[in-house]
């Protein structure tokens, strides 16, 4: 009975753990942004961290190195249309996006290889990289965050903000 009683005890603690664990929100949550360019959509799908009291440029993510554009995942790239990104032309398809940040300006890397983690970066298969206008965030932006217009692609985190032209070709 006692044998019983210690196995039970032992499955329901488990059970309870593991949707404790279920209901807790990701460190880096999944975050989307979506434009439509001429009726067709363009969608980029990325986790969001947040600073946490952390140096995040120059720091958690050093200059002058090929950055997720995010966390976990690799950050994807979906268009119905072929696009402009800045001096970049990109055909309509799935892509992955990198940049490369510094103090004063960054580089936006869209890059041919899909579905990989967001660590896994190979330059042979980049489509083409463009550059991006950097300026001080004018508050302090807690979580990284993407958006896309019919005009711009902007990221934004800690106290920084960078755009790139963008539109459908």
């Amino acid at each position: 009975m006692k044998h019983f009683l210690l196995t039970t005890t032992l499955i329901l603690a488990t059970v309870g753990l593991a949707t404790a664990q279920q209901k807790k929100t990701p460190a880096s949550p999944p975050a989307e942004a979506a434009a439509a360019f001429g009726g067709k959509a363009v969608t980029i799908k990325y986790a969001s961290p947040s600073v946490k009291g952390r140096k995040i440029f120059g720091g958690l993510v050093p200059f002058g190195e090929v950055w997720r554009a995010g966390a976990n995942s690799a950050t994807a790239l979906h268009t119905e249309t072929d696009l402009q990104i800045g001096t970049l032309s990109v055909p309509k398809g799935d892509y992955t996006i990198y940049a490369i940040p510094t103090a004063t300006e960054w580089t936006l890397i869209i890059n041919k290889q899909t579905g990989q983690w967001g660590t896994e970066y190979s330059q042979a298969n980049d489509l083409g990289r463009a550059k991006m206008t950097v300026k001080a965030a004018p508050a302090p932006v807690e979580s990284f965050k993407i958006s896309l217009s019919a005009s711009v692609l902007t990221m934004e985190w800690e106290n920084t903000i960078a755009t790139i032209p963008v539109k459908a070709k």
